[in-house]
């Protein structure tokens, strides 16, 4: 059985600096302040090494992400009735989808790209995202970002 991945809030005071620079570089790059990685990770002083192994496991918290789009990424298995399932936890959880894609399967493996609006006061990412990764057949769920 895989191991599901576990989320943490943590205060900014306990957060490793290596990891609070990865997020001041993510924000040069997204408001375009500066084009490359090279350019961001130099500008915030840290190695484009360490951009690249925590760039996809950190990301600021606000405390009003409810009301917001959220979009991941799932691989999952190509069976009947999957795709229904994580459907049904999104909605049990009050989010709205937006927007869909899943890919040909390959090797039996799909990845589905779900963008999610999670309604104000009645919507709970956390639990949405421990429902999914619950599935049998659901390898991997990635939070590509939140608006």
């Amino acid at each position: 059985m895989k191991e599901k991945t576990k989320y943490f809030v943590v205060k900014e005071k306990a957060v490793p600096e290596v990891l609070l620079k990865v997020v001041e570089a993510k924000k040069l790059l997204d408001t375009e302040k500066v084009m490359t990685v090279q350019e961001a990770t130099e500008q915030v002083g840290i190695s484009r090494s360490s951009f690249y192994k925590y760039k996809d496991d950190i990301f600021p918290f606000h405390d009003d992400a409810k009301g917001k789009t959220v979009t991941f990424i799932i691989q999952m298995d190509d069976e009947p009735g999957l795709l229904s399932m994580v459907l049904g936890a999104v909605a049990e959880h009050s989010g709205n989808i937006l927007t869909i894609h899943q890919s040909i399967p390959i090797n039996g493996i799909a990845t589905l790209t779900l963008s999610i609006d999670i309604l104000p006061a009645k919507g709970d990412v956390e639990a949405m995202i421990h429902k999914i990764e619950s599935l049998d057949g659901v390898h991997y769920l990635k939070i590509l970002g939140r608006e």
